[in-house]
């Protein structure tokens, strides 16, 4: 497929048979979109000749074309030409796609076109068998089918491609049927058979393929079953068509019956070629491959590296290729699949054994170098093991055969399995890695990829199903886990169940107890599958298995896998590998750890099965110790001054050194779901769990205050709250209390907080002034957002006190700046002014950067309402920058928010439009809707002084929506803006 096809001496080529694609010299050509490569196949299933416009459309969108299908049309006649002939003038004359009356033409060589030279291969070889030539004929067939790679036409829309898929493929098949055929002329009756087997099972009513496979099985010494191939052939056709085989099938069979001896001539007759008359069919290479699936799905990465690497068996070493992974994961089918598209690299055969090695009874190497033996003509294999290998391996030393060996138990099981000359290749699976083998290839076997996974789904179960329901499809294969075994099952009963919609079967399978259950049909069941590999463990790896499946969190980092287990850390990651060896783990990133979904629910259910509570809630409580000693050490890093709340619990571990508040962000965001994950799983455990979950919550309370975690904090804590209510544990329900205000306040649900607020304070007595002063504190800032400031002030100012008390400056500082809004609530503006700076000067000599970005925020606000908008804009930007570098991405928005207003103040349009477009953009980011309200309401008065009046309303319309869904009083200031703008357009600037 290489020719000259540009005006630049530049060689293109073009693929049809399968993916379609072009490359010049060897470069991949960008070929646009699906529509876009629709309109080049047409052209190039053409070969040169014209195609009208109204074609093209019709074959592009057939019989309900958009509005502007022509013009649609010529753009993309427009973007192949530039792809085709790059750095063509714009006015010349096209060489390649040109113009042709009412219609467009390709004008490329045959040679360039896979299509064009697989037409010519066959035509050519068509006339070599008609001529006698019937190994050229073999050789130029085998030829054209190499240009084939995949599905023709591949992914491009349209009628027009439908219809020529299925007359390539046809082309394709009548070519494969014709190299059978020429195969059986030259004898090459025991290489062709299970080539012909997996056709006939992909086109089980094409009688030809029947009908040489028959002759091709009779030929070696098969005569059973070709005439099971018919029998089977015959019921099929009066089951599907309503008739009986044909003439030249049926003829096969009666000459099969009467064991004609012209079936084993080389010479061609009606019924199908051979070997010379008389002869008798010598012994048949063991091919003992199980059979191909016909709905392989996926993978064909993979599948191309392991077919390269075992087509490499030569002359310096066996080639053994070990495909390790859980249960389930499909490795013998993809190893089956692979043996069969290597099979004609292996012309002395194929050897199959399934050794079993997840049963109570792994197969025996003896035994089996005994039946290998057999298969290799050995009547009696000798009774010593060691003289067994040796035969094996004489007898494989002169030949090139490919031995799988299905199901290993390790690498001692398979070592003396092994040829121990070159030019055979052995192709492994197990459920562990077989490390231990020299110079092995080893591959991990993953879970399918979503869109693999839905291609096995559909092929199962009807692909119409799975486009008339691809969300419900998706949720069953993601249910799945995209576990292969898991989808087959699934599809299957869906398949099996005409009156399920997908939708009833993703129902079933959302119910993570049942799932397991679901998962199952006949005698197959993806929890037995699993089932096998924990068998294999030993009594304190199961123990493992199960309890790091406590905790539902992505993955493990090995201090929490040494916590629950109660062991050091060094034995802990000793457990995790061997478990990871075991395929019962993952493990992608060194010392973190995971589980597969559905590994994960059957470890969750073997341990409910055991029953063992105190081990269960031993192990929650030593992980639940070193995640609060690590959260308070990074409350301190992150914030050194704030006041920390009195524990229900002493902490039994030392807190976890960190080196630096990087370090300790990185850790939060990398542990939070782990965390959050510990305390779901504790607080419906016994009271000493509740109260070092409800410890950890409150530690965590104020690091966490971005609101897109909100709502799983809200239903952790709200679950909390009733499990203290329900042990009457007061002292934690104050607390639980207390966090649900914070989560409510970070999410602008102003009157639930006050409501969590006001409980949490009625149930703290006085022990506990740290917890009261983080409660009043909050408690006057929500009363003071809400129009309430004569009540706020006497509740901060206690807030205040009682951390000063404490020498808790940092939390001092910030009250202070809450007392600062309230006198501005109250127009007492030089209290205000006093009050803020006094909190900056505090926070400043704290050294605490983020108590100072909060403290500089507010004194921004009081500024710009004192009517010194320059110095709060210095003061914000400040904020800003401080907020930036301490990652709070949550009140970065609002100093970006507030230093708009300031902007607007000082004339400053542009800017304050772009201040405040980033606020609304990391408002929406957070879901945060209290600093969207302020960000919206800045970028609409900017846009409505810019003369932008359309989109000026839109902001403030916003705006105005939000605060007024809040209760707070920005609401009138925009509603007021609002007003202006309708009553005094005039007043707005031109643009």
């Amino acid at each position: 497929m290489e020719l000259q096809a540009t005006p630049h001496n530049a060689v293109l080529r073009f693929q049809v048979l399968g993916p379609v694609q072009a490359w010049r010299d060897e470069q991949l050509l960008a070929l646009g979109s699906p529509q876009q490569q629709a309109v080049l196949t047409a052209l190039l299933l053409h070969q040169g000749r014209p195609v009208t416009t109204q074609e093209l459309v019709d074959g592009l969108w057939g019989d309900r074309p958009p509005p502007q299908a022509v013009a649609a049309l010529r753009t993309y006649i427009s973007r192949l030409r530039s792809v085709i002939e790059p750095g063509r003038e714009v006015r010349a004359p096209a060489e390649l796609l040109i113009s042709v009356r009412d219609g467009y033409a390709l004008r490329i060589p045959d040679e360039s076109l896979d299509l064009s030279i697989f037409n010519s291969r066959t035509a050519e070889a068509l006339q070599a068998r008609q001529s006698g030539g019937t190994e050229k004929a073999h050789h130029l067939l085998t030829a054209a089918l190499e240009l084939w790679s995949g599905q023709p036409l591949a992914g491009i829309p349209g009628p027009y491609a439908e219809s020529q898929r299925q007359r390539l493929i046809e082309h394709q098949v009548t070519a494969l049927e014709d190299r059978g055929a020429a195969a059986l002329e030259i004898g090459l009756h025991t290489e062709i058979v299970s080539e012909l087997k997996y056709l006939s099972s992909e086109h089980p009513l094409r009688e030809r393929l029947r009908e040489l496979l028959m002759l091709a099985l009779y030929r070696c010494g098969r005569q059973a079953e070709a005439l099971s191939v018919y029998s089977t052939t015959r019921k099929l056709l009066i089951d599907e068509l309503g008739v009986e085989p044909g003439v030249s099938l049926a003829a096969m069979h009666s000459r099969i019956l009467s064991a004609d001896p012209a079936l084993m001539s080389r010479t061609p007759d009606t019924a199908s070629p051979s070997v010379e008359a008389g002869a008798t069919a010598s012994p048949a290479p063991p091919a003992q491959l199980p059979a191909d699936v016909s709905d392989f799905a996926g993978r064909q990465s993979l599948v191309l590296d392991l077919r390269e690497l075992l087509a490499r068996a030569s002359g310096q070493a066996v080639v053994v290729t070990s495909l390790a992974g859980i249960g389930g994961v499909g490795k013998t089918t993809l190893a089956v699949h692979v043996a069969h598209s290597v099979r004609a690299e292996f012309p002395d055969g194929q050897l199959y054994v399934d050794l079993r090695g997840v049963s109570a009874t792994p197969a025996d190497p003896a035994v089996v170098l005994g039946d290998f033996l057999f298969a290799l003509g050995v009547e009696e294999a000798p009774e010593s093991f060691e003289q067994r290998v040796a035969m094996y391996r004489s007898m494989l030393a002169e030949r090139r055969m490919l031995i799988m060996l299905d199901n290993a138990r390790d690498a001692q099981q398979i070592m003396p399995l092994i040829p121990g000359v070159a030019g055979c290749a052995v192709l492994a699976t197990s459920r562990s890695r077989l490390a231990g083998i020299p110079g092995a290839h080893l591959f991990d076997v993953e879970e399918l990829t979503p869109q693999e996974a839905l291609e096995l789904f559909g092929a199962v179960a009807g692909h119409h199903r799975v486009q008339s329901e691809p969300e419900a499809a998706l949720a069953v294969v993601t249910a799945c886990g995209f576990l292969p075994l898991a989808v087959r099952i699934a599809a299957a009963r869906l398949a099996t169940r005409p009156r399920w919609t997908v939708a009833d079967l993703a129902r079933r399978l959302a119910d993570q107890r049942r799932r397991l259950d679901e998962l199952q049909l006949g005698n197959l069941a993806v929890e037995t599958t699993l089932g096998l590999g924990y068998g294999q463990l030993s009594p304190e790896e199961a123990r493992a298995f199960r309890l790091l499946a406590l905790v539902d969190s992505p993955d493990l980092p090995l201090a929490a896998v040494a916590a629950l287990l109660g062991v050091g850390q060094d034995r802990a990651e000793v457990l995790a590998e061997a478990l990871v060896e075991a395929n019962m783990l993952e493990c992608f990133t060194p010392g973190r750890y995971r589980y597969h979904d559905l590994l994960r629910l059957f470890a969750q259910k073997q341990r409910e099965k055991l029953g063992d509570l105190a081990d269960t809630q031993a192990a929650l409580l030593r992980l639940l110790a070193l995640l609060v000693a690590t959260v308070r050490n990074v409350a301190q890093l992150l914030e050194p001054d704030d006041l920390p709340i009195e524990p229900l619990q002493l902490p039994t571990l030392p807190e976890r050194a960190m080196v630096s508040a990087d370090a300790a962000r990185s850790w939060l965001r990398s542990e939070l779901s782990l965390v959050l994950s510990a305390v779901e799983e504790s607080i419906q455990g016994e009271p000493a769990l509740l109260r070092r979950a409800v410890d950890l919550l409150i530690t965590l309370n104020t690091l966490v205050e971005e609101p897109n975690h909100a709502q799983r904090i809200r239903r952790i804590l709200t679950a909390a709250a009733s499990a203290a209510t329900a042990c009457d544990d007061l002292e934690a329900l104050a607390r639980v209390r207390y966090a649900l205000g914070f989560v409510a306040y970070l999410t602008g649900e102003f009157p639930e907080a006050e409501q969590s607020l006001q409980s949490s304070l009625s149930l703290l007595g006085t022990q506990t002034p740290a917890l009261r002063s983080a409660v009043n504190s909050l408690l006057g800032t929500v009363l003071a957002t809400t129009s309430r400031p004569a009540e706020a002030l006497p509740v901060l100012e206690e807030a205040r006190d009682l951390s000063i008390a404490l020498a808790a400056m940092g939390s001092a500082a910030r009250t202070q700046g809450n007392i600062a809004r309230v006198h501005l609530r109250l127009e007492q503006w030089q209290d205000a002014v006093d009050s803020a700076s006094s909190a900056v000067a505090t926070a400043r000599a704290s050294g605490n950067r983020r108590c100072l970005a909060d403290t500089m925020y507010q004194l921004g606000i009081v500024l710009r309402t004192t009517g010194s908008s320059s110095q709060a804009a210095e003061q914000l930007r400040e904020a800003y920058v401080l907020y930036r570098d301490e990652q709070q991405r949550l009140w970065e928005g609002l100093a970006l928010a507030r230093l708009a207003g300031c902007l607007l103040v000082d004339g400053l349009l542009s800017e304050a439009a772009e201040a405040a477009q980033e606020a609304v953009t990391i408002s929406r980011e957070m879901d945060a809707a209290y600093c969207q309200g302020l960000a919206n309401a800045a970028l609409g008065e900017a846009l409505l002084r810019l003369g932008r009046s359309q989109r000026a309303r839109t902001c403030l319309d916003e705006a105005y929506e939000i605060f007024t869904r809040l209760g707070v009083p920005e609401a009138q200031a925009v509603r007021s803006l609002i007003d202006t703008w309708h009553t005094e357009p005039s007043t707005t600037p031109a643009p």
